[in-house]
């Protein structure tokens, strides 16, 4: 079976038992460090993905939001970067837009990616050199437009004139909470980009970067750079993904 094979069949089962706790009242913790809430269905999905992927895989390292992690990954060739339910805040509020994200990662780069929703049952897949697909139906990224016609999926702060060159850029701001949705949508055209610019977690957006790419759009770091995963500290430097507007987004930041 190909990774990607792999890890659409992994996202349908996340997604079956993930629904059996949406909006049925799952216990819900606080992470330490105020890194947010986690939720039984969080912890069960991740057992589950962790146990079926490495089974197949057992040579593949493993980082995943609800693991601890060991290290252990980075002496292995490939690795499995994984977040159990992104949007956990969406998964808790009875929202329809949080997602299962899941990646296979060769030499820092995304190699097979899956982002799968299933109450919408959209499901996102790309790999290297093959395109990107929404439940099979291939994806291309918006073209050229400019700013002021541009719809960009960013949170408020985003907006804030420190970050930009000459003045914020009259586009049009909305939201999605899950990054793995924003960037699947950026790919599947539906809206021009997607911008956060703090320290990302790795398994917020390896998936959806190789997505994006594949469908002829460009995810970078916020300064422009080619994203490289599996650090030994699992962050980026932020995240600008968009079709044809990506570069006139880079040459407008601070």
């Amino acid at each position: 079976m190909r990774d990607l094979d792999l890890l659409i069949d992994a996202a349908r089962t996340a997604g079956d038992i993930a629904k059996r706790y949406f909006n049925a009242a799952p216990e819900v913790w606080e992470k330490s460090g105020g890194q947010g809430p986690v939720t039984e269905a969080d912890l069960h999905v991740n057992r589950q993905l962790e146990a079926d992927l490495q089974a197949a895989r057992p040579d593949y390292g493993w980082l995943s939001e609800e693991t601890e992690d060991g290290k252990a990954r980075q002496k292995t060739d490939r690795q499995f970067i994984v977040d159990p339910i992104d949007g956990t805040r969406a998964f808790i509020e009875g929202s329809r837009d949080w997602a299962h994200s899941l990646a296979v990662v060769e030499n820092g780069r995304p190699v097979a990616a899956v982002v799968y929703l299933p109450i919408r049952d959209a499901l996102y897949a790309a790999a290297l050199g093959e395109g990107a697909t929404l439940n099979g139906v291939t994806l291309t990224a918006q073209s050229d437009k400019p700013m002021s016609d541009a719809t960009l999926l960013t949170t408020k702060p985003t907006v804030d004139p420190k970050h930009w060159r000459a003045g914020v850029p009259p586009f049009k701001r909305t939201f999605r909470s899950s990054l793995a949705f924003r960037l699947a949508l950026v790919a599947e055209g539906r809206f021009d980009g997607m911008l956060t610019f703090r320290p990302t977690w790795e398994w917020d957006v390896a998936a959806g970067a190789l997505i994006v790419d594949e469908a002829g759009g460009k995810a970078t770091t916020k300064d422009g750079h080619a994203p490289q995963f599996n650090n030994d500290h699992p962050q980026i430097n932020g995240m600008v993904a968009a079709g044809g507007i990506h570069d006139q987004i880079i040459a407008a930041l601070a």
